[in-house]
């Protein structure tokens, strides 16, 4: 078990993060929502579950760390993870726009940073009603 645990040291500290964040969450309810757009909160949250999924999976088939020399031989490769991390810090802009705290988006920056879209998807379900709101006044 021990062995495991070294082996999936990021995992374990996914699953910390996930805890902490739902259990620090206040605010709307984690799986509900009301109003026009509540659909979308299922959807987040079928994307996310489904997202973390396949990551578990493919964490299983081969080890992140140890491909990322051979990903990082090929440009396209080099593409998608600067595609991917000019996201991220938006997400984080997102963040800090939801929320109004530069604390909170800094809380939140070394998970989504690490994690990325396993992070942003989680914050997204956690605080959906209130994104919506900013947009829908």
């Amino acid at each position: 078990m021990i062995r495991t645990l070294k082996r999936q040291w990021l995992w374990v500290l996914y699953a910390l993060f996930v805890v902490i964040a739902v259990l620090t969450h206040s605010g709307e309810p984690v799986f509900q929502a009301t109003g026009p757009y509540a659909v979308g909160k299922y959807v987040v949250w079928a994307l996310f579950f489904g997202f973390l999924a396949y990551s578990i999976y493919c964490s299983t088939q081969a080890s992140f760390i140890k491909s990322l020399p051979k990903i990082n031989q090929y440009i396209w490769a080099r593409q998608i993870g600067l595609d991917l991390y000019i996201s991220v810090f938006l997400s984080l802009g997102l963040i800090y726009f939801n929320s109004g705290s530069i604390w909170i988006m800094l809380a939140w920056m070394v998970p989504v940073i690490i994690y990325a879209n396993l992070a942003i998807l989680l914050y997204i379900a956690l605080n959906y009603v209130s994104i919506i709101a900013q947009f829908t006044g």
